[in-house]
């Protein structure tokens, strides 16, 4: 594809819309990013901008979005090798653990970022949230279903287990500690042994 054919790409543009925009979010926050800057950074126009976005607001948003649908397709492909069971469980959390210490730009606009922005932005939050507090959910009622867990309420338990992913992810992004795996080699073992499944 020539240059002048990937400019007219809707779908390449919008990619590199977004692109430039998790740079600028990430480097600058929200409130000091100009669309200027991510014009200037994507190599588009304004007008190409708001073609796709009509606000700074649904750039961020889609930002947001973009990396759910990762995070979700990464859980989701990680499984499938998986049997039915606790096994599905600790793969899923140790993908979404993994997910997040790649990708931690985006990470930190969804975690950090997001909070305080508003209304808007903290319904996204939750959307998000329930989104992979759901997805936990099935996966533990599975592993219930096939007796590798005793019965418990699957809902409080992945709330609970978002919100301690979730907090040692925060701190992580701004401090960088402790490392991805460090988290995954103690935070998983609690999170399983809270089901009634001994990791040793």
């Amino acid at each position: 594809m020539n240059e002048s054919t990937a400019k007219r790409d809707p779908d390449q543009t919008r990619t590199r819309i977004l692109d430039a925009a998790l740079n600028i979010f990430a480097s600058k926050g929200y409130y000091n990013t100009k669309m200027d800057e991510i014009v200037d950074e994507s190599q588009t126009s304004k007008g190409s901008i708001y073609f796709h976005f009509p606000n700074k607001e649904r750039l961020f948003l889609a930002l947001v979005d973009q990396f759910a649908d990762l995070l979700e397709r990464r859980v989701t492909e990680a499984i499938q090798q998986e049997k039915v069971g606790i096994n599905r469980v600790r793969v899923a959390l140790e993908t979404c653990l993994t997910t997040f210490g790649k990708y931690r730009r985006p990470a930190k606009l969804l975690l950090v970022q997001a909070v305080g922005l508003g209304s808007t932005f903290e319904n996204k939050r939750n959307e998000v949230n329930d989104r992979f507090a759901d997805l936990i959910a099935t996966y533990l009622q599975e592993a219930i279903d096939v007796g590798d867990i005793p019965p418990t309420d699957v809902e409080v338990v992945s709330y609970a287990w978002m919100g301690a992913i979730y907090g040692v992810i925060i701190r992580w992004v701004y401090t960088s500690e402790p490392d991805p795996q460090r988290i995954m080699d103690s935070l998983l073992p609690i999170l399983l042994r809270s089901v009634g499944f001994e990791t040793t």
